[in-house]
């Protein structure tokens, strides 16, 4: 499944939208990254990226919930353009 189109399509480069791509598929619950998807991926990054990525993906999905499940409000540090 591919990423919603982005209103500014040169914003990203393609490994970033391949890294944006590899964090929805991990972090939706409806998706999987499947044998293709992650041979994209190989054919970009060596293995310590990817374990670096899904490692930090992971980590803020994880974050995320946390604060949520204990209101810890937002901190500021990203405001919507």
């Amino acid at each position: 499944m591919a990423l919603v189109q982005s209103p500014l399509p040169d914003v990203f480069e393609p490994d970033e939208r391949l890294v944006l791509e590899y964090a929805d598929l991990i972090t939706l619950s409806d998706r999987d990254v499947d044998d293709a998807f992650f041979e994209r991926l190989r054919a970009r990054f060596d293995e310590d990226t990817i374990v670096e990525l899904t490692e930090t993906i992971a980590w803020e999905n994880a974050s995320s919930k946390f604060n949520r499940a204990l209101r810890i409000p937002s901190q500021g540090l990203w405001k919507q353009p």
